[in-house]
């Protein structure tokens, strides 16, 4: 989000967060009574939502595949505005089954104040209207499932826009009733700093005539919901329910890390935000095949776990990746040693919509094709659950002529069209790729050694190999530019083995592979045509892989002569 810059829960698990809940709101925080709703706020907006779900069309575990990040906006344009919209995604959904997306994460799609990230939501339970209607909504879900792709939509719980109705009626007045569904506090507190900035505002710097001071950990445009209130909690759950029942897949969380403040040398990563988070996992339990993903850069193995949000992001491996890709040591041993059995629900990306988790991998590797190749399928093998940033299969870069976030959305480079690049029949909303001429879709689909190419054949590969999806990750060893790592999945047909090893040097490199099955033959997986290796009797081998190259082996048992 923005910066100043499976889940299933089982239901003795999901009742004791909701106790937890309680017991925050009887610690300061508001009562469970929704107040009289003024005219201002429409009451279908807060009004209870009961779960009705209509089930999934979805394979097991398809969490466990490649998503691709998308900011709709920046997507595809279907009437010639200038701005992306759901039309326009689900005209593009066959380019995402054809590269192996088997998962959609949108970035918000709800109104917002900002309109254009999205993170100012001014209501939570509706469609942006340049972005398209309801039923444009139910269109792309029905569409995406159709092709076995499943959607999780981008959900704010921290904070709503600042003309949010909720807080224009919280800011009215000292007594206004709604006036404890946000932080609030007399006069601004001394001591507190937020990314280098004091996160109190007065009422009056938001437009507003009531007293006092309210707290916006990110913008002064976006308050912050008092989550220690039960009811705002319960609110935000029913507008869970109503995507739920319409037949989304799930959520990217934002900001998690930042639900509760209990003060300024305690505002990040505190003990009842977990709580929170199981709580919404509840809601998901009562859902077939439903997915929650977090972001919680401070903290991301902690927010991973099963009472918390059961699945994160890898926050802090991305940037051990691209330097990985470098041919660094140092951060080829930490990605070696980053997975274990408790770890592997969080979710590798390379990069992604904000500048703090770096730019583009087109711009931190400085364009270099090979690198990227690394970067990208040392998170795409190694992580059951991926995500890729829009454009990045491609190569894209951000814009030249903008700088910060702006940057790194720009639209989607599908022809080389330097006007519009296939994005729109108008004047896009905001500046294209730098590399927009050469670096797009039109000039890759149909070249096999392009890059979008390979995003594909390792997307496919991933798809053939169900051991590196849901095996046990083990076997993890770094010696200087080398890297190796396999996944063992047991099943009642038997033990599936593969092993996966990197050479990020500028030479040829030999690994020595030991502890795998005696005996037995590694298939060569990738790359094609490779020749096999055969283990001896104490299940060793060496593999020898030419400079900035990798080797998936698949250990099957020798064919009789």
């Amino acid at each position: 989000m923005p910066r100043s810059n499976r889940h299933g829960i089982s239901s003795a698990r999901a009742h004791a967060a909701l106790l937890s809940l309680a017991l925050l709101a009887g610690c300061g925080g508001g009562g469970s009574d929704t107040p009289a709703i003024p005219p201002t706020i429409d009451a279908a907006s807060v009004s209870a939502v009961a779960a009705s779900d209509p089930g999934s069309t979805l394979p097991a575990h398809w969490q466990r595949g490649v998503f691709m990040e998308i900011f709709v906006r920046a997507y595809q344009d279907s009437d010639g505005d200038g701005i992306g919209d759901l039309k326009g995604l689900t005209s593009r959904l066959d380019d995402l089954k054809e590269l192996g997306i088997t998962g959609l994460w949108l970035m918000p799609i709800h109104p917002s104040q900002d309109r254009d990230h999205g993170y100012a939501v001014t209501d939570y339970r509706a469609v942006a209207p340049e972005y398209g209607t309801l039923a444009d909504l139910d269109e792309l879900l029905r569409q995406a499932h159709a092709r076995g792709i499943g959607v999780v939509i981008d959900y704010v719980m921290n904070h709503s826009a600042a003309a949010h109705p909720l807080f224009t009626n919280s800011r009215s007045a000292a007594d206004n009733p709604w006036r404890d569904w946000y932080v609030w506090q007399n006069s601004a507190p001394s001591g507190w700093n937020i990314y280098g900035s004091n996160p109190w505002y007065g009422a009056s710097s938001n437009g507003g005539s009531g007293v006092g001071a309210y707290f916006a950990g990110f913008w002064s445009q976006m308050p912050d919901f008092n989550l220690k209130n039960a009811r705002v909690a319960e609110w935000h759950r029913d507008n869970l329910r109503f995507w739920l029942n319409r037949g989304v897949d799930g959520f990217r969380f934002d900001a998690v890390g930042n639900l509760v403040e209990n003060g300024p040398a305690a505002w990040e990563n505190q003990p009842e935000n977990h709580a929170l988070m199981a709580a919404v996992q509840g809601v998901l339990a009562g859902y077939s095949r439903r997915f929650l993903v977090c972001e919680a850069p401070g903290q991301p193995r902690r927010y991973a776990e099963a009472d918390s949000c059961g699945s994160a992001f890898a926050f802090g491996q991305q940037y051990d990746i691209v330097s990985a890709a470098k041919g660094d040591t140092a951060a080829i041993a930490r990605v070696a040693a980053y997975r274990s059995t408790a770890s592997d629900t969080l979710a590798g990306f390379a990069s992604n919509h904000d500048g703090f988790a770096g730019e583009r991998l087109w711009d931190q590797l400085g364009g270099d094709g090979a690198k990227m190749r690394l970067a990208a399928a040392t998170y795409l093998l190694s992580s059951p659950t991926a995500f890729v940033y829009y454009g990045e299969e491609i190569g894209m870069a951000g814009a030249s002529g903008l700088s910060g976030d702006p940057a790194l959305r720009t639209p989607m480079s599908w022809t080389g069209s330097t006007t519009n690049a296939g994005f729109t029949t108008g004047r896009p909303f905001r500046e294209l790729s730098a590399n927009v001429a050469s670096a797009n879709v039109a000039a890759q689909r149909s070249d096999p050694a392009s890059l979008r190419s390979f995003y594909q054949q390792v997307i496919a590969l991933r798809q053939s190999l169900p051991a590196l999806t849901l095996g046990q990750y083990g076997g993890a060893l770094a010696q200087d530019t080398r890297m190796q790592f396999r996944r063992v999945l047991t099943t009642a047909r038997g033990t599936d083995t593969v092993w996966v090893g990197f050479n990020y040097g500028d030479r040829a490199a030999t690994l020595d592979l030991a502890d795998l099955p005696a005996g037995m033959t590694l298939r060569r997986r990738w790359p094609a045509g490779a020749a096999d290796v055969t283990l001896d009797a104490q299940g060793r081998a060496t593999v020898t892989l030419p400079a900035g190259s990798f080797a998936v082996l698949q250990a099957v048992p020798v064919q009789a002569p």
